[in-house]
């Protein structure tokens, strides 16, 4: 049997059925009015799926940074429970590294699209693969798993209730000192910062602006891309 994960205060649990996306149900909840702070999630061995609604105050420009909040806290959750030698990375907007390669991914959606809007609610969902996905060794070499890792100890509920107090807590600097200190966390932990790339566009990822969007150079131009555009519609 699963032990339910303990979440601090502020913040309270509701598990999904087992064939329910807790991602999908953490959105029509809040479309419902679900209180804020309510994590949903999924009691699975092999994936840790979970979603956490915000009811933010602020317009959706600035509202979407908490989306860097809700990856620092599952790097630094993935951290203090990780060996000491398992580097966690970011890839812009939506993805996490382990050592390197893809593993897992963050989620989210608003009832509005208009950057100056106040949403009613924001939903940032995380999943993170425990097993590999196929049984065929190095057929996707890009992708890993924390058990792949060395993550051999940890639980998807015990990364789940890291998370959440992870989250929070960051949530809190947010709110008390804005994006500057979220983005001096998220900054070093993005590994492909000053480089070129081709996903989401191809051009050198510059860096983020104040308000937390791509900048984004392609030979003298430099154009900003907001998370906003990635955000899932529902």
């Amino acid at each position: 049997m699963i032990e339910s994960p303990q979440f601090p205060p502020l913040l309270t649990g509701e598990v999904v059925p087992r064939h329910t996306d807790p991602f999908d149900k953490a959105v029509s909840r809040a479309v419902a009015g679900v209180d804020s702070g309510t994590v949903f999630y999924s009691e699975q061995d092999d994936t840790l799926r979970a979603a956490l609604v915000l009811a933010p105050e602020t317009p959706l420009e600035e509202a979407i940074q908490a989306v860097y909040v809700a990856q620092i806290g599952l790097a630094e959750s993935l951290g203090a429970l990780a060996p000491p030698e398992v580097p966690v990375h970011f890839q812009w907007p939506d993805r996490i590294k382990v050592n390197g390669a893809l593993c897992g991914s963050v989620r989210f959606a608003s009832d509005v699209s208009d950057p100056k809007a106040y949403p009613n609610w924001l939903v940032i969902g995380i999943e993170v693969p425990f097993i590999p996905r196929t049984d065929q060794p190095g057929e996707n070499p890009d992708e890993t798993c924390l058990y792949e890792e060395g993550c051999i100890e940890i639980t998807p509920m015990a990364l789940l209730e890291s998370w959440s107090k992870h989250t929070l807590l960051w949530l809190t600097y947010f709110l008390d000192s804005g994006f500057e200190r979220v983005h001096n966390e998220w900054r070093p932990r993005c590994d492909t910062l000053g480089k070129m790339i081709e996903l989401p566009r191809p051009g050198t990822f510059v860096g983020l602006d104040e308000k937390g969007r791509m900048l984004l150079r392609q030979d003298v131009m430099t154009e900003t891309l907001s998370l906003i555009e990635f955000a899932e519609h529902v």
